[in-house]
């Protein structure tokens, strides 16, 4: 009973703010875990009952195309996943990165991906080293004198925004927001967003979100309906480093620090990122999911926090996952927690076959 007041409570609260940026909840049957793996750097799936315990998909193998889908460089890293505005389908967005073929951590753009049912995608890539022209308001003003110096563009994130206004008068667009770093023009990476149409097929160009005085990354915002604010939980690299969180009334910001001392520190000195927040079905607190990234072997741990998105605590390991790294989470329907269940039965059931022809032949 109280999931589905739950529930209820929640679609008569979105209904009474209807013009509140937020990305739509749906489905009380399970979780998708959506996350670059750690294996390599494409898209992989885990699915979940509880949203702590998951099993991969695909045996944690890629869910798409990676080669063709991330054309860039031919890597797909930090997934975010969310539903489409309408629910009638689903966007994905990447950073377009191949560490492996590059040999460096420096990379040039982010892809935008579609689907109508979670399993098939299509995608358009921005190479934000080609400046104005791959923006769908090239004649707006720029942040940069020259785009070609752009060294990092990295874990972009969706949030509708019903109240966006495009120049032809047209209501709501996705932004896009992701940290960004042109060394020729700035000293480090800093938050900058744009928007994308309800096509999720352009994009404007990057306008500056905030400037701490020192390197962001890795930012993931909700809206709390507790405080009726915008909470951004974000990686610091100054002052004291850690994963922090930060409140606007606006989405696009201004966004301050809640508190210097109540931050997702559990791991000591050891250095964590990727930060993806969720709640579970039916409850009202947070969880917070993030990568300890410094040891071997990587930990993926999922924390909580309250109604309000504070006093984090009570850190534990996610299990399942042979390969977890930054990602996202998103609540299914009974149907489509199905479907991928099917999915990924009989593709396994096929390679299965391919391989056992292969050693025959």
């Amino acid at each position: 009973m109280r999931n589905k007041w739950w529930i209820g409570a929640c679609a008569a609260w979105m209904a009474c703010a209807p013009l509140a940026a937020q990305n739509l909840q749906k489905g009380d049957y399970g979780y998708l875990y959506c996350h670059m793996s750690g294996r390599g750097e494409w898209t992989a799936y885990a699915l979940s009952r509880d949203g702590l315990h998951y099993e991969d998909l695909l045996g944690g193998g890629p869910v798409y195309d990676v080669e063709k889908l991330s054309p860039i460089e031919g890597g797909a890293r930090d997934a975010y996943i969310c539903r489409t505005y309408d629910g009638k389908g689903y966007v994905m967005v990447t950073t377009d990165m191949s560490n492996r073929k590059s040999r460096s951590w420096f990379n040039h753009g982010i892809d935008l991906l579609r689907s109508d049912d979670l399993i098939h995608w299509e995608s358009v890539a921005f190479d934000f080293r080609k400046g104005p022209s791959v923006f769908s308001d090239p004649d707006s003003p720029d942040v940069y004198r020259d785009y070609v110096g752009i060294k990092r563009v990295w874990a972009p994130q969706i949030f509708w925004d019903p109240a966006y206004v495009w120049p032809d008068g047209k209501k709501g667009g996705y932004m896009i927001y992701y940290s960004l770093w042109n060394p020729e023009e700035e000293k480090y990476d800093r938050m900058y967003y744009s928007y994308a149409d309800h096509s999720f097929t352009t994009l404007t160009k990057p306008r500056l979100m905030f400037d701490w005085g020192y390197a962001t990354i890795d930012a993931d915002i909700n809206y709390v309906p507790a405080d009726g604010k915008y909470h951004m939980l974000i990686k610091k690299e100054g002052g004291t480093p850690g994963i922090f969180a930060a409140t606007a009334d606006k989405l696009t910001g201004p966004y301050r620090i809640k508190s210097e001392t109540d931050y997702v520190r559990f791991e000591g000195n050891r250095k964590c990122e990727g930060c993806s927040a969720f709640q579970l079905i039916g409850d009202s607190t947070w969880r917070v999911a993030y990568i300890q990234y410094s040891t071997k072997p990587r930990q993926y741990r999922i924390c909580q926090a309250d109604e309000r998105m504070q006093n984090f605590h009570s850190p534990v390991t996610i299990e399942g996952v042979e390969a977890p790294q930054h990602g996202s989470f998103m609540r299914l329907t009974k149907k489509e927690y199905k479907r991928l269940k099917r999915w990924s039965a009989r593709e396994m059931k096929r390679r299965a076959r391919d391989d056992k022809g292969a050693e025959i032949n």
